[in-house]
């Protein structure tokens, strides 16, 4: 059985290195162009791309994957399954419809819970208990394919995203082979998702990094986990007279109540609407992660949070 592979991201990287060591056949690779990344403004390669270059296999980086070309390259292929993991573009009907036994896609979420691009970071901004990782039957509308198989994980209270993207990543690659076998054998079965059960996971958008004192300390301490590390929750902070960003990636929270945006030390705390917040781990402004605690001995003054 031959197969073609979509994606770009570690995730997916680390996906396509499973199934190439597990020794499943990949005709070739398809991932996003190289974009420029880092101060140089060099283009580079994804991380899918570096793995399949270092492999051997054809590349395929289309702008777009509606491209008459594209197409006609994927054709050529005769690939018996295309196989989807964070590819970053929406695949048209014309491309689902080329393999014999269809387009196959690993979310990072239980369907139909979680459509959308960011599963994992809603989820946790949500505070779910539950989540997990499926494999999907593709079709035109997003997400919304039938489900031949699913892991589902515990999430404990202070898991980060990045925390859950390695566990997820690990479940996700597992899963994904055995799926591959089923359909080594034939199409294996699927469930249609419940319409009843559809939740959405848009993008992250920019305003929501900024950290809210005003809200309840449970709902930042799931937000700041949710952006952590990347893109991180940041907030305002006041230092000798300048305001800085700091960005706050491993908090606790509490049920002490005090005045709203106060500092409290030793314990780092600062009170929110509804509880209080505990820094354990922050980012200043051109600098590393570091433990909160040192960061406020670092300090001359003490700082004010703004809000």
């Amino acid at each position: 059985m031959k197969i073609i592979f979509f994606g770009t991201p570690h995730f997916a990287a680390q996906s396509l290195r499973y199934l190439l060591d597990s020794g499943v056949s990949i005709a070739a690779v398809v991932t996003q162009p190289d974009r420029p990344k880092g101060r140089s403004g060099a283009p580079l390669p994804s991380p899918v791309k570096q793995i399949a270059l270092e492999a051997g296999l054809d590349v395929l980086q289309p702008e777009k994957a509606s491209q008459v070309d594209f197409l006609a390259s994927l054709g050529s292929y005769q690939a018996d399954l295309y196989v989807v993991v964070a590819f970053g573009q929406i695949l048209p009907q014309k491309l689902l419809d080329i393999p014999p036994l269809g387009c196959i896609n690993v979310h990072a979420s239980l369907l139909p819970a979680y459509r959308g691009a960011a599963p994992m970071q809603r989820s946790l901004m949500d505070g779910v208990e539950e989540t997990g990782v499926c494999v999907q039957k593709m079709v035109k509308q997003l997400d919304a394919g039938d489900v031949i198989a699913e892991k589902k994980i515990t999430v404990p209270l202070e898991m980060t995203f990045g925390e859950l993207q390695e566990v997820l990543c690990g479940l996700s690659k597992a899963l994904l082979l055995s799926v591959i076998h089923q359909y080594a054998k034939g199409v294996p079965p699927a469930s249609p998702q419940d319409p009843g059960r559809i939740s959405y996971a848009p993008k992250i958008t920019t305003e929501e990094c900024e950290i809210d004192w005003s809200l309840p300390a449970l709902t930042l301490h799931h937000r700041i986990r949710a952006l952590s590390p990347r893109p991180g929750a940041w907030c305002r902070v006041q230092i000798d007279g300048e305001t800085k960003r700091l960005k706050i990636l491993r908090s606790r929270p509490l049920q002490d109540q005090g005045p709203l945006g106060q500092l409290v030390l030793p314990q780092a705390l600062i009170y929110c609407k509804e509880g209080a917040l505990q820094l354990l781990e922050v980012q200043p402004d051109g600098k590393k992660a570091m433990k909160a605690s040192d960061w406020l001995r670092g300090l001359k003054t003490t700082p004010q949070f703004l809000y």
